[in-house]
């Protein structure tokens, strides 16, 4: 199932290549499928921005912990399904504000950190 309307990256490790697409959501990480990769993380006020539909927010939705994150195409239903069940966001990145390059930066950013991490 590939879903065209969000932006998305291919990742090439070693022989296998994976896409992945960025949505905005308000689950907690511990929902995340196996393969999703979170980019930013903050409340949902400074998230909802780039998100590609304009989310409702008030001043008590406003805090929600949010993340721009990458999910797996192959997981992609697994991790909506599992949104849904916890009422929670899943909402497709806007592919302007969060195209390849900005895609392609953030992940670099974050295997970065990850390094920095385990050093």
């Amino acid at each position: 199932m590939t879903d065209r309307s969000t932006p998305s990256i291919e990742v090439t490790i070693g022989r296998q290549t994976r896409l992945y697409h960025a949505f905005i959501t308000t689950a907690p990480a511990v929902l995340d499928a196996p393969s999703t990769v979170t980019l930013y993380a903050g409340p949902l006020k400074d998230i909802a921005g780039l998100a590609a539909d304009d989310l409702a927010l008030d001043a008590e939705k406003a805090g929600t912990p949010s993340r721009l994150v990458l999910i797996d195409t192959t997981e992609l239903g697994w991790q909506r399904a599992r949104c849904r069940a916890k009422s929670h966001r899943l909402s497709p990145a806007d592919p302007v504000l969060v195209g390849f390059t900005t895609l392609q930066q953030w992940l670099w950013q974050r295997l970065q950190m990850t390094q920095l991490a385990t050093a």
